[in-house]
């Protein structure tokens, strides 16, 4: 039963976390929508159709005291929380390691790691203590979490890290009834992705155009693996674009 969930998910002023955000709205369930842009946040939430309530939360999700603020303001307005969907995510410019500045590798890690950690641990603390207890994590992995892409060793990293923090959180949530998996997510099409279209390095040297799927399709499954109970978890889904380099990649 979807209808009366409450979810969070993060990242939801555009792209995946947009597309989520709307298609649980629309099927009964009550959103918070984090994100550093406010105006983009209410841009969502006008997109609403029939269903739940849409609350817009600037967040920082790299700030622990944001991430609180968002999460508690969540709880006192919806009541509890069923869902949260660790999509936002951030990376840095697509050159050799050996150029990247300290402050482009700690941005990174700042909101792809440590955002998620700070999410999950304010998500667990409501779980655990609502009543009935219990909910779902779900984190954006990547395909990064299995393979990378040339000159993304911050992001590539940080994905792999996500794997380790899922699996983590699947072991210690299971005596609270808390379900976690992770979405490996392969081109979908974004305002961040649109360069697939037109051409990306590979790994032999290369500039590629690339296939691309829809947001839409990651909203379905993130909205799948949630429509199952709670004694029950995908543990770790890959959506793709079917023709996407990945399988066989370099």
């Amino acid at each position: 039963m979807s209808k009366g969930k409450i979810a969070l998910v993060t990242g939801s002023g555009s792209g995946i976390g947009r597309a989520t955000a709307l298609l649980l709205q629309n099927n009964g369930y009550s959103v918070a929508l984090t994100g550093r842009r406010l105006e983009a946040l209410e841009e969502t939430a006008g997109m609403a159709g029939e269903g739940g309530k849409m609350l817009a939360l600037a967040t920082d999700i790299a700030d622990p005291d944001s991430v609180v603020a968002a999460f508690t303001k969540t709880r006192e307005t919806f009541g509890r929380l069923d869902l949260l969907f660790n999509n936002a995510g951030t990376s840095a410019p697509g050159v050799p390691m050996e150029e990247l500045t300290p402050k482009q590798w700690q941005d990174v890690v700042n909101v792809n790691v440590n955002g998620t950690f700070y999410c999950a641990q304010e998500a667990i603390r409501i779980m655990k203590a609502q009543d009935p207890k219990g909910g779902r994590i779900i984190n954006n992995g990547s395909i990064s979490a299995h393979a990378p892409r040339p000159f993304s060793a911050p992001y590539t990293t940080t994905k792999h890290a996500i794997t380790g923090l899922t699996k983590t959180i699947s072991l210690d949530g299971r005596k609270d009834d808390i379900a976690c998996g992770q979405i490996d997510i392969g081109n979908a099409l974004t305002d961040r992705t649109v360069r697939m279209t037109k051409g990306v390095p590979q790994a032999d040297g290369s500039e590629k155009i690339e296939p691309v799927m829809t947001a839409d399709q990651v909203a379905s499954a993130v909205l799948y693996m949630d429509s199952l109970p709670l004694e029950t978890n995908v543990q770790f889904m890959t959506i793709m674009a079917t023709k996407m380099p990945f399988v066989g990649r370099g």
